[in-house]
Order: C-alpha cells, then structure tokens, then sequence
C-alpha cells in the first residue's frame, strides 16, 4: 500500500469506552465511517487520536484492528511520533509490516535551528529505515517547533524516505505558496495535505495543496469540497465549505471532547469519552453544539446522521 497523493485523509480518534479503555468493537464502525464518507486514506494515532495518551499495546492493537477493518480499501498512516527514536522506530516497523502506507512523524520537541530540526529527521529516516515513508507534521503549536524552508530542504536532500508534508503552521499560506515555488525552481517534489480542520481549505488548494489530512466531524462534506474545486466546480465547493464553516470553527477552538460528541451524534461512535486531561462537556457546551448543529441542520434539509456527501 503507497501512500496517498491527494484527496481527503481522515484523522482518526481513537474510541473509547466509558471506563475509558480503548474501544477495539468500536474502532471497526469508526473505520466504517471514514470509508463511507469517501475518504482516500485514515490517519491513526495523531494529536487527535490522544497517541501521547496511549500505552505501547494501546497503540498496537489500535493500528491491529484498524488494519483489520479497512482490508486494504485505502492506505493507513500511523502517527509514531515519541521522544524515543526506539520507540518511534519500533512502531514504524510494527505498522509497516501489517501492511500500513508510512507513517507520521513530528518533530521532537523543543528542537531549536534548522540544523537540529533537519538533523532529527535525518536520525529518524535512518532509524526507521528505507523501506517507511514518512509524513512530516509541521504542527508548531504541539511542540514549540518552527520548520523553516531551509529546514525542510535540508530534510529533503537528507531523507529521501520523507515523501509528504502535513502543513499546520500558522499562518501557513505564504509557506505552501513558498514550497511550491521551490519545487518548480528545482526541488524535490512531495505530496502537501493541510490540516488545521480544513479552516483555509479553499485557499490551500487554490495555493497548490493537495488535499486535506484533518479530523472534522464531517469528512464527508471535506471529500465533496475537494472533489468539487477539481472538478472545477469552485463555487458549489466553496458554497458548501460556507455551509459548514461555523461547526467547522467551533470545532477547531473546543477541540477532542466537541469532535467526539459531533463523531458520537452522528453514529460514528459510542461515546465521546476522551482520556485526561480532555474534560466531559458541560450543559453549557452541549447547548451551544446543539445550537450549531440544528441551524446546520436546516441548512442542509436533513438531520447530521443521514449527511453524507462523500
């Protein structure tokens, strides 16, 4: 399996249930989901999947029967970030060999400098090998990290393994824009998905991304939005895009708890539980979502469980 070129990846969250232990039954409906709404790939054990919440068997028997579900139908890539090049490297291995596309690596915190940046991914291309495509996640606001576009050619003329951006900075139009103005200057070119809920999803593809690698709770409505811009259909895509943009907002602000709720109301899952610190919404919290979601609603002329735009 090779890793995707475009379209819409889903980020997964990682189900729980109400003891707060992993949710393995529901994990495969969850799989289901991603793949009715039309997704070209699933992203497991990232920000969103609570990886940095998971045990080491959490996390293997997470991608286990996520492999399982998805049957091959569309490539996984499998979050291995970790302060442990060890551990980075033997969870790399473990997916790759139940057949998983590559995985996604951010890097490790704190790291100051083009150089130290550049030269973590270096040490982590080598330790996980030649035979694992790696994703990068340029995603400052989890680890303090600024990937320059120095770095990020050096890390391309280092590490020919590392074939995918996840591009999360913020701003980070100019940077895509910049990128790509290199790539037709005469570097190396990789596949670009943005994240970030999609937020400037819009503007990302008008600027040369290739699609989108998030977690909203509408993937589907993201899938139709790509499949409309490049079907040059531009203002049915941004119509729909305008649709959804204030659950869209909401969402990307209130974080793990709101998505899992949304993921829960639309049958996706069984419970929004997430692990500590993410706290249950409050009364407040649910009215405001309710709120949200029944002008959403009426919007679209049909209740959230029977969207699909995929």
């Amino acid at each position: 399996m090779t890793m995707p070129a475009g379209g819409f990846v889903a980020i997964s969250v990682t189900p729980l249930d109400e003891t707060g232990a992993v949710d393995y039954a529901d994990l495969a409906r969850l799989m289901q989901f991603y793949l009715d709404c039309g997704a070209d790939g699933v992203a497991l054990l990232g920000v969103m999947g609570e990886a940095n919440r998971m045990t080491d068997t959490d996390a293997r028997i997470v991608v286990e029967h996520a492999v399982k579900a998805i049957d091959g139908r569309v490539p996984i890539i499998v979050g291995v970030s970790d302060p442990s090049l060890q551990r980075v490297q033997s969870l790399g291995e473990f997916s790759r060999s139940l057949g998983c596309a590559g995985v996604l690596l951010q890097p490790l915190a704190g790291l100051q400098g083009d150089r130290s940046v550049a030269g973590y991914f270096r040490a982590a291309a080598e330790a996980l090998g030649p035979d694992i495509p790696i994703c990068v996640q340029d995603f400052p606001k989890a680890n303090n990290v600024h990937l320059s576009l120095d770095a990020w050619g050096m890390i391309l003329e280092a590490c020919p393994t590392v074939v995918m951006l996840k591009l999360e900075d913020e701003p980070g139009l100019g940077k895509l824009s910049a990128i790509r103005a290199a790539e037709s200057a005469g570097r190396r070119t990789v596949t670009i998905f943005t994240g970030n809920n999609g937020i400037h999803l819009m503007q990302e593809l008008d600027r040369g991304s290739d699609g989108a690698m998030t977690g909203f709770a509408f993937p589907d409505v993201l899938v139709r939005v790509i499949h409309l811009f490049r079907s040059g259909q531009r203002q049915e895509a941004e119509d729909l895009f305008d649709q959804y943009l204030p659950v869209n907002r909401h969402e990307l602000r209130t974080g793990i708890a709101v998505r899992k709720e949304i993921l829960r109301r639309r049958g996706a899952i069984r419970t929004a539980a997430a692990r500590y610190p993410a706290q249950p919404l409050s009364e407040t919290d649910h009215a405001e979502l309710d709120g949200l979601l029944a002008r959403l609603e009426t919007a679209a002329g049909a209740p959230i469980t029977e969207l699909r735009s995929g």
